[in-house]
């Protein structure tokens, strides 16, 4: 979502939209790109109380320092992503008196992050939260369709507008500067697996790790290359080490170099409980890496199995060791599915396809307004 958010604010034609970015700050586990976002020429509007964690009074800091910054700004659409910003953003642009509200759902909270007591509570409030948005975009039809079958919006009010990212730098798969392997002490011949994201619950590590242990290969063992930092790495590590596995995961923290430890990945894998649109796998399929994941959310959107990647069940480790398995010992399966999938990842989510349609969008929004004034 940060990345898509920086992207908008970047890439909108500036003749047209003048477009002002607010976020919070990065927690301690989080990857912060604030660094991306300068370098692309935006510079974020910062509200430290702004964050994921539910937090009373500084969500009530963070809402009244939302109305006030939007009343003076005035902006004619306020354009918000991400469950916790995606709610104070919402009720700020409505207590401010913005005329068009929107937001997108990246996925969703509603399965797989919270209790049952908490997951219905948060139902209720996104419920109420899409009748103040005038509209609601996700990633996905997957999405889509289960936002709808949970009741939050109308079927006019829910449209899908795919992601869009700068997929260029992952188009010639160069091999790592450091060179992973050798710096990692990975033998030349193991088979090297890659997951990139946080190590938060929704993620799932558990189940690959526990795949691993499973997996059996002839040849040297595979490796797995662990990209990304969260609240769970070290209960993580301490399961790698319980299961021996230590010496083959090799926890690389948050990188900016993704396009070149992907060149050097023969599988990338997601196994979440539940994803909207994973960028890793766009990112992946676009560099020319077979990519593996578990059937959740909007993936299979995303990848058919069989042609642009793998699919397998969630929260089962063993399914998931038979589909790493599967690839690895396949070498005619793992080229078959990398042309098709390049050319689903770079036809449907390249970064110029996102800016026109959401220009698009945009425009049609405010022209609708318009003429209901007029008249």
């Amino acid at each position: 979502p940060a990345r898509h958010a920086i992207a908008l604010t970047a890439g909108l034609d500036p003749a047209r939209f003048v477009t002002t970015l607010i976020t919070g700050v990065a927690e301690r586990d989080e990857g912060d790109l604030s660094a991306e976002a300068r370098a692309r020429g935006v510079q974020p509007v910062v509200i430290p109380e702004l964050g994921p964690r539910i937090q009373l009074g500084r969500d009530l800091l963070a809402l009244g320092k939302l109305v006030r910054l939007l009343r003076r700004l005035r902006p004619d659409l306020v354009h918000t992503h991400t469950a916790k910003a995606g709610a104070l953003g919402r009720v700020a642009g409505r207590l401010a008196g913005v005329p068009i509200i929107v937001h997108t759902f990246h996925g969703h909270v509603l399965e797989g992050y919270f209790s049952p007591t908490r997951t219905r509570l948060f139902l209720q409030i996104e419920r109420a939260l899409a009748r103040i948005t005038h509209r609601i975009i996700t990633v996905s039809p997957r999405v889509q369709h289960d936002l709808r079958a949970r009741g939050i919006g109308r079927s006019e009010q829910v449209e899908v507008v795919p992601l869009g990212l700068d997929l260029a730098r992952f188009l010639d798969r160069p091999g790592s500067p450091a060179r992973l392997r050798e710096k990692l002490a990975i033998p030349s011949r193991a088979p090297l697996l890659g997951i990139v994201g946080r190590l938060v619950p929704i993620k799932d590590h558990p189940t690959l790790f526990q795949a691993l242990a499973l997996l059996q290969t002839p040849g040297p063992a595979p490796h797995l290359i662990v990209a990304g930092d969260g609240e769970r790495r070290e209960a993580l590590k301490r399961l790698a080490q319980d299961l021996g596995l230590a010496s083959r995961i090799h926890f690389l923290g948050w990188r900016n170099d993704l396009e070149a430890i992907l060149g050097e990945l023969d599988v990338v894998i997601c196994c979440s409980k539940n994803e909207g649109t994973p960028v890793a796998l766009i990112e992946a399929m676009a560099a020319g890496v077979p990519v593996l994941s578990t059937d959740v959310g909007g993936v299979g959107d995303l990848i058919v199995h069989g042609e642009t990647g793998w699919l397998v069940p969630s929260g089962n480790p063993s399914a998931l060791a038979s589909g790493i398995r599967e690839l690895l010992t396949d070498p005619k399966t793992r080229t078959q599915l990398v042309p098709a999938a390049r050319a689903a990842a770079l036809g449907r989510h390249d970064l110029d396809s996102l800016l026109r349609r959401m220009e698009t969008f945009y425009t049609g929004l405010l022209t609708a307004r318009q003429l209901k004034m007029s008249n």
